[in-house]
């Protein structure tokens, strides 16, 4: 009995190894060609409003959501709720400290990111990225300090729905990718606590 389990268990670990090393080089080419043209178009239209400099949204937020959006698309966090919610939940909450609180680094920058977090754990729409965009609206410079809530429209908003754009064409081409994730883990975990509050409310109600 206790071979049996072991030899279960190393069967079990060689294919975790195996699908964990595998290499599937379509998966990785549409990965580059989604990234490729999302950040590109992001790119060629921001260049147009911002100045190059100035240019970070390339480099931080938009960058890591690639990552999530083309390369890991059935996470839970790269799906569209999480994708244009939480840049856009993050960028409202970044300008707001910004306006509101004295330009001190120190004091800005952890709000931003801190409040951030916790409005995109109560709006469920948690996307890592996010908090970089938050972070983004106190730090960017005085270009993107003078836009105030302009930078939420663009460019968080039109660069979000940018990418979701692209991965909604390039992550369906083949019929191995499916974005975004019906059954995700995310959504599976909210149905079961919406049945386990109705079940515990009905029970409630007959006691």
């Amino acid at each position: 009995m206790i071979r049996h389990k072991l030899k279960r268990q190393i069967r079990l670990y060689r294919y975790v190894v195996y699908k964990e090393t595998l290499v599937d080089f379509r998966e990785h080419f549409w990965s580059f060609i989604g990234a490729i043209f999302g950040i590109g178009i992001i790119a060629w239209l921001q260049h147009l409003q911002l100045p190059r400099l100035e240019n970070v949204f390339l480099i931080g937020s938009f960058g890591a959501s690639s990552v999530l959006v083309y390369g890991a698309i059935q996470s839970p966090l790269a799906q569209p709720r999480n994708l244009i919610g939480g840049h856009v939940v993050s960028a409202l909450v970044g300008v707001t400290v910004q306006l509101l609180c004295p330009d001190i680094i120190w004091i800005t920058a952890p709000l931003a990111v801190a409040c951030s977090i916790v409005a995109m754990q109560i709006t469920k729409t948690l996307h890592p990225p996010g908090g970089a965009t938050a972070l983004i609206a106190v730090t960017g410079g005085t270009k993107i300090a003078a836009m105030g809530y302009w930078y939420v429209l663009s460019p968080v908003l039109s660069g979000a729905l940018i990418l979701f754009l692209v991965a909604l064409i390039f992550n369906n081409i083949t019929p191995k990718r499916h974005y975004p994730v019906k059954a995700s883990r995310l959504r599976r975990s909210r149905r079961q606590q919406i049945r386990s509050r109705f079940t515990a409310g009905r029970r409630h109600s007959r006691s």
